[in-house]
C-alpha cells in the first residue's frame, strides 16, 4: 500500500491512501484516456445523493483547483476539494476484482453506514 505525500501547505496527519493495485489501474485508465500524469490526475469527491445520503465521485481532471489537497503517489496525483476532504480523510482507495464486482472500492472510516453497492454512504 502506498501512502501519499500531501503537497498542500496545511498537510494533516490523516490523508488518503491508495493501494498499489488501484494506482496501477489509475495509470492504465489515464493512459487509455490519453492523459499524462504531468497533465492531470484523479479527482475524488463526495456529493449529496445516493441511497445513504452521500455519494462518492471519481473522475479525471486536467489540473487541481486552487484550494484542492493534492496527494502524490509516485507519478499519480489525486485531487480532493476541501469539502470532500472532510468526509474522505483517512480513507483508502482500493481496486478489487471478484466474480461479483470489479472496480474501485472506498474503504472509509468516516462512513457510519453504506449501501450495498458501496458507492453511497452517510457520515
Amino acid at each position: 500500500m502506498t501512502t501519499a505525500t500531501d503537497t498542500t501547505p496545511q498537510a494533516t496527519a490523516k490523508g488518503i491512501t491508495v493501494t498499489d493495485k488501484a494506482i496501477a489501474k489509475i495509470r492504465a485508465a489515464m493512459a487509455k484516456e490519453g492523459i499524462s500524469p504531468e497533465q492531470g490526475g484523479l479527482r475524488l469527491g463526495v456529493q449529496g445523493g445516493g441511497c445513504s445520503g452521500l455519494s462518492y465521485n471519481i473522475r479525471f481532471d486536467t489540473q487541481p483547483r486552487e484550494r484542492d489537497r493534492i496527494f502524490q503517489f509516485d507519478d499519480v496525483r489525486v485531487f480532493v476539494d476541501p469539502k470532500s476532504f472532510i468526509y474522505l480523510h483517512g480513507m483508502t482507495l482500493d481496486y478489487q476484482e471478484t466474480l461479483m464486482h470489479q472496480g474501485f472500492v472506498f474503504i472509509n472510516p468516516q462512513a457510519t453506514k453504506s449501501c450495498g453497492c458501496g458507492t453511497s454512504f452517510s457520515a
